[in-house]
């Protein structure tokens, strides 16, 4: 005789598999909200001409810093008591307290920034002048760049990485798809030398032996070896469509690399120089910054006009924060080892 009542082990059994996923996305949006992270997040908006400050206990917005136009890349100081947004259509460079998110000072004159680093040794500030075709040098006293040296390059320069001995600059040319080398000592080209179609950032090894290149107007990472001269390519890693940025995962053996067009984010094992994970990305990835302890991966989704928030343990979307128009940089104090 069949029973009238609830079939209750089935229907209980069903529900734990449907309410465990929910307590672990639950745990996993908590534990992202309340993280060791305590100094502010920073995206700059290249369209809207402003930096977005996000306090990363909230996930909020907390204020809009207005800064000069098309601001693209940002970098710390070596005193570590300022980031400098490169203004690149403003010809001008923003000092803001990493910390507080206050502005310190404006620095003008500074012709097309609109990628930058410093060189290890701290001797030398290096931009790249992406609508004026050139690189410039600067010598570094501890507050205001001074020009050393402007470098004409090829077509459009895009990204730039310098060596951990400070003696040599590699510039990506996107729309003449070459890869540079500059020598800091006598700022001047060593070499160039042909790589895919638009290649965007660039990225080296700890040993400097060897340099990706992500090429966005192709699906994959060109790898050069430095120890030749010229470097020479030795191996092609298919990622995705529109590779484009890099960003450490502060473990010394992995990176990752955005893909704009296919939406989605590879992880490249440095040692056998294949991917290990791939995590979906909504809107455009561009730039990544890493929290301190590598679980968090903060994305500018340069087309939906948001950061997307990944975990790197299970590539799962947990959040998304609306910012300004076309995000970029982005950084924050807290973030993982860069190599």
């Amino acid at each position: 005789m069949e029973s009238n009542r609830w079939p209750l082990g089935p229907w209980v059994v069903n529900m734990h598999a449907f309410i465990r996923p929910v307590l672990a996305c639950l745990c996993g949006l908590w534990a992202v909200s309340v993280g060791a992270q305590t100094h502010p997040i920073f995206v700059l908006n290249s369209l809207s001409a402003s930096v977005s400050v996000i306090d990363p206990k909230t996930w909020q917005v907390t204020r809009q810093i207005p800064t000069g136009k098309q601001p693209h890349h940002l970098y710390l100081t070596p005193d570590e008591k300022s980031v400098i947004v490169a203004n690149a259509g403003g010809d001008s460079l923003s000092f803001i307290d990493p910390k507080t998110a206050q502005v310190q000072r404006v620095v003008r004159g500074t012709v097309d920034p609109y990628h930058l680093r410093f060189s290890p040794d701290m001797k030398w500030f290096i931009t790249v002048a992406n609508r004026l075709d050139h690189i410039d040098i600067y010598r570094w006293d501890g507050q205001n760049p001074q020009l050393a040296k402007r470098i004409p390059s090829a077509k459009t320069p895009s990204h730039l990485w310098i060596d951990s001995q400070s003696t040599t600059a590699y510039a990506s040319m996107q729309e003449s798809d070459e890869l540079v080398a500059v020598d800091l000592a006598t700022q001047s080209v060593k070499w160039r030398v042909k790589t895919g179609h638009l290649p965007a950032d660039v990225f080296g090894t700890r040993d400097d032996s060897t340099l990706l290149v992500a090429l966005t107007g192709g699906k994959e990472v060109q790898v050069f070896d430095l120890r030749a001269n010229p470097a020479k390519l030795v191996r092609t890693i298919a990622t995705g469509e529109g590779a484009h940025a890099f960003r450490s995962a502060g473990d010394g053996r992995h990176v990752y690399v955005s893909n704009r067009v296919a939406n989605t984010i590879s992880k490249i094992d440095l040692q056998s120089f294949a991917v290990v994970a791939q995590f979906k990305a909504p809107g455009g990835p561009d730039c990544m910054e890493l929290s301190a302890d590598g679980r968090w991966l903060m994305v500018s989704s340069r087309w939906i006009k948001k950061v997307s928030v990944i975990d790197t343990q299970n590539g799962a979307l947990v959040r998304q924060i609306k910012v300004g128009k076309s995000p970029h940089g982005i950084w924050t104090l807290d973030h993982a080892p860069r190599l």
